[in-house]
């Protein structure tokens, strides 16, 4: 049994509690938080399970690192605080830990890292012996081991084609949705998750990935965008500010987009009914092989008493709570999804 820490208990950190619970091989250890208020609680409240699991939470970083544990699903945001959630990355390898996170976008596509994030990754594998997978949904598993495992099963591949298609109005981070994303916001506000070159850096290595594992050269990385107003208010959502949004990542092969990750964001499904949807009407994840056969796979996953977001939040951490086993045999280092096998999960289960 591998002692495992899980660091951090949002939206993320509530699945990687019960994915570390019912891990056969893994034990939780200690559940690091930054709140005050979430000191001292118990891991099974925190992660939803109704029940306790005898294990306290903590904000004493320095104590649980200096105890050794084998492992630390790092589940804190890096979205606003990416150098922050780099150091505290950084500081669990140096102590000789396996980290497995989703929170540094940069380092999805490990090889083709800026040098700044790169190179203290590396040192600090060096130093404590630790390593390190970054992985999620998407970014993550919807755009690198599910395209490229349905890829194989095309004759010819025209393009590829990876989609999120989400109502945002299910997704637990307020903050997030009318800041980061621009929901409610006036058309002529600037919505940092689509501000230029930004949408490449969070999806452009996971462009790189896919056309490192094609065998193919990508003359260039393109981005587009396109937003749509209400039409009428939603709850706390005015008429006239921005309630969707449609974003791509293209990599450009030949001249022409083969490589396409896309995303369609909305807070109601009547603001843009043109653009594509999901099957439930709230949320998918669907890979589209352009080529002979036309490929066609959406994947719906819900958690939490039927919510997609936490269905989403949930399948990413099971790949990184999965990927455990695998670098506990490898040698230290830093890996991506090409490296890490997608193993088969386990009938059954333990419950939590």
């Amino acid at each position: 049994m591998m002692s495992t820490v899980v660091w951090g208990t949002g939206n993320v950190g509530r699945a990687a509690i019960r994915a570390v619970a019912a891990h056969p091989g893994l034990t939780l250890w200690a559940v690091l938080v930054h709140d005050p208020g979430k000191v001292g609680r118990d891991a099974g409240e925190l992660g939803g399970l109704g029940h306790e699991l005898g294990v306290a939470a903590t904000d004493d970083i320095e104590a649980v690192l200096a105890a050794s544990p084998r492992a630390v699903v790092y589940a804190a945001s890096g979205d606003l605080r990416p150098d922050e959630a780099l150091a505290d990355v950084t500081r669990a390898i140096r102590a000789g830990t396996i980290v497995v996170t989703p929170s540094l976008y940069a380092l999805y596509d490990q090889r083709g890292a800026p040098p700044e994030l790169r190179e203290p990754v590396l040192a600090a594998i060096g130093h404590g012996g630790g390593s390190l997978f970054v992985s999620g949904i998407d970014p993550g598993w919807g755009n690198d081991v599910l395209p490229l495992l349905i890829s194989g099963l095309g004759t010819t591949i025209d393009a590829i084609r990876c989609q999120e298609i989400f109502d945002y109005s299910t997704y637990d981070q307020p903050d997030s949705v009318r800041y980061l994303v621009g929901m409610g916001q006036p058309m002529d506000y600037e919505p940092p998750m689509i501000a230029p070159t930004v949408p490449t850096m969070v999806w452009g290595g996971q462009i790189r990935l896919m056309a490192r594992a094609l065998g193919v050269e990508l003359d260039e990385i393109r981005e587009t965008r396109d937003r749509r107003p209400l039409e009428a208010t939603v709850g706390e959502f005015e008429a006239g500010t921005q309630g969707a949004v449609r974003f791509e990542v293209q990599g450009i092969v030949g001249g022409a987009p083969r490589i396409v990750i896309e995303h369609v964001t909305r807070i109601h499904p009547s603001c843009a009914p043109d653009w594509p949807t999901p099957p439930n009407g709230v949320g998918a994840h669907r890979v589209i092989i352009e080529g002979s056969p036309r490929i066609e796979v959406t994947v719906e996953a819900t958690d939490e008493g039927g919510n997609s977001s936490a269905g989403g939040n949930a399948t990413a951490v099971a790949r990184l709570v999965g990927a455990i086993d695998w670098l506990a045999e490898v040698e230290p280092g830093l890996y991506d999804a090409l490296d890490v096998p997608l193993h088969p999960g386990r009938l059954g289960g333990n419950r939590p």
